[in-house]
């Protein structure tokens, strides 16, 4: 696969991830955080499982172990990230979880050993200041919120450069497949495990209409679809531009706010959002740009 057909590939799930959010929030209403994560997996890995149980009979050790670290650094940024948002506001949320596109390149750096092209460089730091003009976070009053968001993060980066050391040899859909399952068997073990030692005391549950749509969405799109998707076409670009793309999330979910119930955007949110997509471009068309000019 080409790698412009991977990157467009990881804006689509971009955007649909950027839906997430409104069909969480209403999720959350009804069930508590830990307990309405695991449902989502478990929902996933069941029918990853029904439909590809029987590549698992092949699974080897060295596969095994990727797939539960994987498995582990994608149930830590949704837990962490999921409790974070209790405790802090929408926008520092956002900010924070955003910033995987800074601590990525650090992270790639040192997994991987490789140098950083100079315009991916120069793409994260327009990305961050396009972040931070469309977010406006208050940095001021730095709470328990703030600090569990910014720990979810460092595991978003690592998750995104596991994801490429882990699925450059993988050739086969059986492969990629094992690794979802697995990715998805750990998160959901530990959101369980979340749910029995913080959520469990303050429990409510009520199966509604609005319960079973959100989980729809969450489940088979975003978390068994796209999983997959994400599993089988990151290896066909770098992790920093894998973080470019995904930096989007925020601007797309506002973006669906403003269409799905009306949430209006003023012209800072606009205007971070260009420069955000002028920083992504950039590490794309920076080099051919230059070329052209000189």
């Amino acid at each position: 696969m080409k790698a412009w057909k991977s990157e467009l590939w990881l804006l689509i799930i971009t955007f649909i991830w950027g839906g997430t959010f409104i069909f969480t929030k209403i999720g959350l209403d009804y069930c508590p955080p830990a307990l309405y994560l695991f449902i989502r997996i478990f929902i996933a890995f069941t029918i990853s499982v029904l439909l590809f149980g029987k590549h698992l009979l092949k699974l080897n050790s060295i596969t095994l172990k990727q797939g539960l670290i994987l498995g582990f650094f994608f149930g830590g940024g949704f837990l962490l990230q999921t409790y974070g948002l209790k405790f802090t506001t929408v926008s520092k949320s956002a900010f924070i979880t955003g910033m995987a596109v800074v601590f990525t390149p650090f992270v790639f750096k040192f997994l991987i050993k490789k140098r950083i092209d100079k315009w991916h460089k120069i793409a994260v730091i327009i990305t961050f200041i396009g972040l931070y003009i469309f977010t406006n976070p208050s940095i001021s009053n730095i709470n328990l919120g703030d600090f569990l968001t910014l720990l979810s993060t460092i595991f978003w980066a690592f998750y995104i450069t596991h994801m490429d050391i882990f699925t450059k040899d993988k050739a086969t859909f059986g492969e990629t497949i094992q690794l979802v399952i697995l990715q998805l068997f750990t998160c959901g073990i530990m959101s369980l495990g979340a749910f029995l030692s913080l959520d469990s005391v303050d429990f409510y549950f009520e199966l509604s209409n609005d319960l079973i749509l959100s989980l729809t969405y969450n489940s088979i799109i975003a978390s068994f679809l796209l999983t997959l998707i994400h599993t089988s076409v990151q290896k066909y670009t770098t992790p920093v531009k894998a973080a470019l793309i995904f930096s989007l999330e925020p601007v797309i979910a506002s973006f669906i706010a403003l269409l799905a119930i009306n949430e209006v955007l003023v012209f800072r949110e606009y205007l971070g959002a260009a420069i955000m997509l002028a920083g992504v471009l950039s590490s794309e068309m920076g080099d051919f740009i230059f070329k052209i000019n000189k």
